[in-house]
């Protein structure tokens, strides 16, 4: 095992010292050590919480052998007990960041930190964990950033997103000792941006992803408000907006995507705004008043978790589709028709199969809406959320293949056809292994972070493959949605009751395999499809139909023990 890893041992074995995630043990003043259940206590592939040290732990038994774990995701803090146990790692049952259970590093995203892993010792049938005291409270690790002397290389990410983020430490986490230069295009560390939608008031510093501390103890360089303008591939040269040329000797691009704009008559009036970055986010925010009227367009997650918001700080919230229901390309049609029944309950209006055709204003102020069908709606506040461009214009004379979607082709490591020119998040058209591992380009948090991880162990010699399934999430009105796979479906399966928004909905293609899972308050079936799906399993229509969720107990069986199935999905 790797650095930071922690191993089980029996007393039938030769007691060796395993290593402790973080520090040294010289004091013994700074750990806890106690025995926390029998060995018999826990079966194969299960998990268990258990009282430790005045707070809890997590051990989990697999191919024999017990891991003791710290109990939360480092994301936002779901109960590992509670989600999927795959091979060799646990899936958070919120959102779908894997932990590997005998080293605690995450794996799969969204999160930045790996959780705890504690020494375990077995003797006379009990097992005894032995953890620090700092690890046990904070419940999360950053790994150690190993840094080896003299290299003189020089790799850049260009993106100060969430996958630059990620590439830039991971270098670091790899032993990467050269010179490593984050271009952030934003004037902002980087920061979590699924949040803006969803908590439009929140200051910058409590979204950043890592503090300006941080990439200066570890020697990342961040160049804020700095955009990359040109790639010179033959010279191995990028050119900024600042001036600066640098030279690379690998170069991870992951540039994202800018929000795209109608272009219709009256879309430049003051409050016709897009929702992309922490700027839109405070200034929607600013802007809002009991007496205004909002106008959504398009019926996106962020669409929808926007206008979810407003409504309780407004008069009056019209959403704009030009769908029959929103989100019907993923969810389905009934699934879509209940969520904006749901959202009609807490009073955003709809106005489906239907568009905006001019913006109206008085002195370059936006005033009202004008309709396809001519209609017109007063509007203070008129939020654009019809997707997005991707920003890889800078790249046109590169050399570099675009595509006409503006995607660029990769690898299974995220090497473009230019050897040291790694692509990831959203412009990337890589390999994704739930579509058969067919190359596709994908827009998501989680899934741009993951690519950085990838593209930093390849870019540091590390053989690291995709292994793709995607994961998306949407939490409004107190009520959580999830969705895993990918693929357009022919056919929609639905278990459980979608009036009572507690259900399971089964996506079919044309030949009866379930190649996406979407639930509500339903927690953990996505996470454990997600592990399904990533051991390249596959569900038929005839053992759906037969039992729907007997396909879970294939999964190591996982949780059988402590999720009563048949009770648990209201079968």
């Amino acid at each position: 095992m790797g650095a930071g890893s922690c191993k089980s041992f029996s007393s039938r074995q030769a007691e060796v010292e395993p290593r402790i995630i973080t520090g040294n043990h010289s004091n013994d003043d700074e750990f806890v050590e106690e025995v926390v259940c029998k060995e018999s206590e826990i079966e194969e592939n299960q998990m268990k919480n258990y009282d430790f040290g005045g707070s809890k732990v997590l051990i989990v038994k697999q191919n024999g052998k017990i891991s003791a774990l710290g109990t939360k995701c480092s994301h936002y803090g779901a109960l590992l007990s509670t989600g999927a146990l795959g091979n060799g790692r646990i899936r958070c049952p919120w959102h779908g960041a894997c932990f590997n259970i005998e080293t605690g590093d995450i794996e799969d995203y969204p999160g930045q930190d790996s959780i705890p892993c504690y020494r375990v010792k077995i003797e006379n049938g009990q097992v005894q964990v032995r953890a620090k005291k700092i690890d046990l409270k904070a419940n999360r690790r950053t790994k150690e950033m190993l840094v080896q002397q003299n290299d003189e290389r020089t790799f850049v990410v260009v993106g100060g997103g969430p996958s630059g983020a990620i590439c830039a430490e991971t270098l670091r986490q790899n032993g990467f000792g050269g010179r490593i230069v984050m271009v952030c295009k934003e004037p902002n560390l980087p920061y979590d941006r699924t949040k803006l939608s969803k908590v439009m008031d929140m200051p910058a510093e409590k979204l950043h992803l890592r503090t300006k501390a941080f990439y200066d103890d570890n020697n990342i360089e961040t160049l804020i408000n700095v955009e990359a303008i040109a790639l010179n591939i033959s010279n191995q040269n990028i050119a900024l907006s600042n001036g600066y040329h640098i030279k690379y000797d690998k170069i991870y691009i992951a540039t994202g995507s800018s929000p795209r704009r109608v272009g219709i008559p009256g879309d430049d009036l003051k409050n016709v705004v897009t929702l992309r970055n922490i700027v839109d986010s405070h200034y929607i925010n600013e802007i809002l008043n009991s007496s205004s009227h909002v106008v959504v367009l398009g019926v996106s997650f962020i669409g929808l978790e926007a206008a979810a918001y407003c409504v309780n700080k407004v008069s009056r919230v019209t959403v704009i589709g030009r769908d029959s229901v929103p989100l019907r390309p993923i969810f389905g049609e009934a699934v879509g028709a209940r969520v904006m029944e749901f959202f009609q309950d807490q009073n955003v209006n709809f106005i489906m199969q239907n568009g905006i055709k001019r913006c109206h204003g008085s002195d370059g102020i936006l005033q009202s809406v004008e309709l396809n069908d001519g209609s017109i709606i007063k509007a203070d506040v008129c939020i654009m959320g019809i997707g997005s461009t991707l920003n890889t214009a800078f790249l046109k004379d590169s050399g570099l293949k675009i595509n006409s979607d503006g995607s660029i082709d990769a690898n299974d490591r995220l090497e473009t056809s230019i050897p040291n020119v790694y692509v990831g998040g959203d412009i990337a058209n890589s390999p994704v292994f739930a579509n058969d591992n067919k190359l596709t380009a994908i827009g998501h948090y989680p899934l741009a972070q993951y690519h950085g991880r990838v593209a930093a162990d390849n870019m540091c010699g590390k053989s690291n493959k995709l292994h793709v399934v995607p994961f998306f999430w949407c939490m409004v009105f107190g009520k959580s949605f999830r969705y895993c796979g990918y693929g357009k479906p022919s056919e929609v399966h639905i278990e459980g009751n979608l009036q009572d928004m507690k259900f399971v909905a089964f996506y079919l293609n044309d030949s009866g395999t379930v190649i996406a899972v979407a639930s509500c308050q339903r927690d953990p079936v996505v996470s454990q499809f997600a592990e399904f799906l990533s051991q390249g399993r596959k569900l038929k229509k005839t053992e759906l139909l037969t039992d729907p969720f007997g396909w879970i107990q294939n999964i190591n069986k996982t949780n059988c023990d402590i999720i009563n199935i048949q009770t648990f999905f209201l079968i």
